[in-house]
């Protein structure tokens, strides 16, 4: 447990790096990281702006950057690390990918999609389940929004 714990801090972290180096050129600041076996397969921050893409959301790119490095569409075993919650589009694909775990940090009232505004993730309709933890880091990935939107007014 104590070392599940420390991992989800240390994933945690590196998405958070992720979601400041978004914020550093422009892009709201939300990280992502996948990990599998102990390790980290795939990191990446939001490109929306610069890719000129709706998808291009930190979850998708790390989701598909993971696909390619353990070259298999099935992320089966694997944990995602989130900033914030995700999206219905990026929750979605966690289901797609059969992603076995989600840990995020802060809930999104305006447009989360795993607890706040929808609950994808829990939908007995669907064929895959998603473990979730919540909360991890939550001040810190609340205060890069904050002060990302506050620079910005």
């Amino acid at each position: 447990m104590a070392k599940s714990i420390s991992l989800d801090l240390e994933f945690m972290r590196a998405a958070l790096d992720e979601a400041r180096a978004a914020a550093a050129r422009g892009e709201v600041p939300v990280g992502a990281v996948v990990g599998l076996d102990g390790r980290i397969v795939a990191r990446a921050g939001n490109r929306t702006i610069g890719d000129c893409d709706p998808t291009a959301h930190a979850e998708i790119i790390a989701l598909r950057e993971a696909s390619h490095a353990i070259e298999n569409y099935r992320l089966k075993d694997t944990s995602i690390y989130v900033t914030i919650e995700p999206c219905a589009m990026c929750a979605g694909a966690m289901i797609q990918a059969r992603v076995a775990r989600l840990v995020y940090g802060a809930d999104d009232p305006k447009g989360g999609a795993v607890r706040s505004c929808f609950s994808i993730l829990d939908s007995p309709r669907l064929n895959h389940r998603v473990e979730i933890t919540v909360g991890v880091l939550a001040a810190e990935a609340i205060a890069l929004l904050q002060e990302f939107f506050a620079a910005r007014r």
